[in-house]
Order: structure tokens, then sequence, then C-alpha cells
């Protein structure tokens, strides 16, 4: 009887999880690893910080994914280190064998080494930082009309660093809930008092679009009434004030770091294997030096002629490099593997409603019909019916209400220690 290779693929994001579709119920042992037990679409986490929909909206359980699969199990535990010499993969409560290897732990977010930055800033690359968020903002209104006075003004500035597409949507929904939503919330307060500030390094917003995009993102930032401020640089926060290189400070209770990313990576490696925090790979993600363990999605790094300082780091190379991959795992002996090359189709940003911008290879279009756009293709990506349909029907209510009901403070419960 034939033995089925077993793969092991770290990380179930959308690179990882692709991979293990692409290999599900076909020929071969395949076991995902991850440190949570859901995949999480990432790309709208900045509405469940704004309280638009709901985490579970938008997160997909792996046992739920992998259900009625025959060959695919998941495992939730987090990866210390791998041992190459042995095939082995280490965890924090087991070690598992593979005969391949597949590294997808993707990104998280940048501080660059800022201390200060990483403990008091919030990030945005999973859903624990998305509601904490969403806490942390409300909560700071909840405490303001408690005090009754204006006595600091870091509660009425919430701070953006980094303009790519995750901070001007983040600007973008906040804007529109400023005007829309916490009034109504909070009848007593005024809310003029509250500036929502973009703080980019580049001269313009969404730098790695279009000149058109990015023009008329600035437009759209400055119709909501945010504050852009080009060309600074954040050098720390202290949980009170931003600094910056220019000698500029913000006083900010509420900072959210959008401005940059760096690889997960896993203990095991040389420094020399990696480049920008990413694993060098072939063309066949294969990470250089050896001949079992691959490296896929956003701790990749592969140069090709299109990308001499490699791909990327977006859904769209993730998702193909893993089913380029797949495909060349299912190869019989012999088989020709085909090498990866991205097609890029392409980019777009939301920010606000009827506001979007949208590159495409052969055409690039804004407004409203833009927006419209970027609704359909974030829905069509959403994996399952049910959290579609429940995406859409709280886009539908937002829509032609201005409103959503899904501003709800959940914080940690405090156990009492002291037993009576």
């Amino acid at each position: 009887m034939e033995t089925r290779e077993k793969i092991i693929i770290i990380g179930g994001g959308f690179a990882g999880l692709q991979l293990a579709k692409t290999l599900n119920n076909k020929n071969k042992k395949v076991i995902v690893l991850d440190r949570v037990n859901h995949h999480m679409f990432q790309p709208l986490f900045y509405q469940v910080a704004c309280g638009r929909i709901e985490p579970s909206n938008i997160s997909f359980p792996f046992r739920k994914i992998f259900q009625r699969s025959r060959n695919t199990q998941f495992r939730l535990t987090e990866v210390k280190e791998i041992d190459t010499a042995n095939n082995k993969v280490i965890t924090d409560e087991a070690e598992f064998t593979y005969d391949k290897l597949i590294i997808a732990t993707g990104c998280k977010t940048n501080f660059f080494g800022n201390n200060d930055l990483a403990g008091k800033a919030f990030g945005m690359k999973n859903t624990q930082e998305a509601i904490s968020i969403r806490n942390h903002v409300l909560m700071t209104f909840e405490k303001l009309i408690l005090e009754k006075s204006r006595s600091d003004d870091g509660n009425w500035n919430i701070v953006i660093v980094g303009s790519g597409p995750t901070g001007v949507e983040l600007a973008g929904a906040f804007s529109e809930m400023k005007k829309e939503i916490l009034p109504r919330d909070y009848p007593y307060m005024n809310f003029d008092h509250l500036k929502i500030i973009l703080v980019s390094s580049t001269e313009k917003p969404l730098a790695v679009m279009s000149p058109e995009a990015q023009q008329k993102s600035e437009e759209y930032l400055k119709d909501l009434g945010v504050t852009f401020l080009s060309q600074e640089y954040v050098t720390d926060y202290d949980g009170d004030k931003v600094y910056m290189k220019s000698g500029k400070t913000i006083p900010s209770n509420n900072v959210i770091w959008a401005a940059g990313v760096t690889g997960n990576v896993v203990d095991g490696f040389p420094a020399e294997k990696l480049i920008k925090n990413r694993y060098i790979t072939d063309r066949y993600n294969k990470i250089k030096g050896y001949d079992n363990v691959f490296a896929i999605g956003d701790i990749a790094y592969m140069e090709t002629p299109k990308y001499p300082q490699g791909h990327p780091q977006v859904a769209n190379v993730a998702i193909n490099q893993a089913k380029n991959l797949g495909r060349n795992l299912l190869k019989k002996n012999g088989g020709e593997w085909v090498e990866y090359e991205y097609d890029d189709k392409g980019s777009l940003a939301t920010i606000g409603k009827h506001r979007a911008v949208v590159d495409l290879p052969f055409v690039k279009f804004q407004g409203f019909l833009a927006w419209y756009f970027w609704m359909f293709l974030h829905l069509m990506l959403i994996l399952s019916v049910r959290n579609k349909l429940a995406v859409f029907f709280n886009w539908m209510w937002s829509y032609f209400n201005k409103d959503s009901s899904l501003r709800l403070i959940i914080l940690p419960n405090k156990k009492n220690e002291t037993v009576q």
C-alpha cells in the first residue's frame, strides 16, 4: 500500500488556506497548524474596528472549513521552532514530523523596533487587534461623556499612521462614524472637536497606486474632513503624544499604526536565508538550500524578472502562489513543475460611501462605480454564503440608515482573586 506524503502547512491565512484547499481530498496527508482556530478576511478588519460588521462575519473556523475533508487535519498550536535536520516542527505542546513543510505564517505589524510604539499604539493584523481598536475608541467617548468636559485634547484625536489602503480606509470609516453615528449615540457631545488625522510618509495617499488614484483619494479625504499630514515621519509615541521627525507633536490617546508589516519568521533558519524578514525562495517557492521546505505568501521573498525586489505582500500573490505550489505538489514523479510569476490584477481602496479608487490593468476609475465594484469584489471573496449574506445585510442596513447596531464594547473579564 502506497504511503501518503505528509505535508505540514504552518499558517491558515490566504496562502496557507488556499494551499490546503488545493490539496484537499487528494492523495496527501495534510496538517494545518495555526495559533488561532479560524481564518480571517483581513481586508475588512477596518470595518470591525469601526463597528460596521462583527468579527464572526469575516472569520471562518478551520474545523468547519475542513469538516468533510478526508485528508486534512487542523491543530491549534503555536509553532516555536523548525528542526530541518530531522524534519520536525516543534510547537508549544507537541512535535510534528513532515515529508514536506510549507511556511505560510504571513506578516505582523512592523513597529521598526520601537517598543513604545509597539506597546501603546494599536496594530490591525488580527481579529483581536481590530476588536481592541473598537473597544478603545468607544470607551474614549464613554469616559468623555462622564467627564462632561474637554479636559484632554488627546481624547479628541484619532491618529492613523500610514496612508496605504488600510490607513485611508480607516480614516474614511472613522470620518463617516464621526458625522453620521457618534452624534446620535452621544447627542450632548460636540464632535466638532474630534479630528481624524492621517499621517503619511509620502506626499500623497495610496503611493503604490496610480497618480489618478492618489489625487482622488486625497480629495476624498479632504471632503470627509480628514487632516492629511504628508511627508511626516512618526518617531515615537508615549501614550499621550505622537512625536514626529519634523518636531511636531499631536496629542492623542487613540493611535492606530498602519505604516508597515514584517514577516512572522519561525526560528530554525540561518540569517542568510532571509531578506527583509522574508524567506528567500526560488521560482517554485522552495526555500533556497532546502529540498522539502517551502514558503508562500507574505513571508516568501521571490525575485523574478518582473519583480526583482520581490513580490508585493498582497492577498492575490499569496493565493496564486499557493495554487501554483499546490498544483506542483500534486504532479506525479517526473511531472515538470511550473515556475510562479505574479499577474497583477490591479488594486483598489475605498474611502467612505460612494468614494473609492480602482486601478485595473486596462482601466482606472473612481467614485461611486468604483465603490460598488469594491463592495462586489470583497463580498465575492468572503468564504461562506452565510457570511456573505450577513455582511451584505449589514452593508445595506448601514447604506440606507447611515447607522449600525454593532458597537459593542467587549472587555476582558476581570476575575476576583479573593475567595470568601
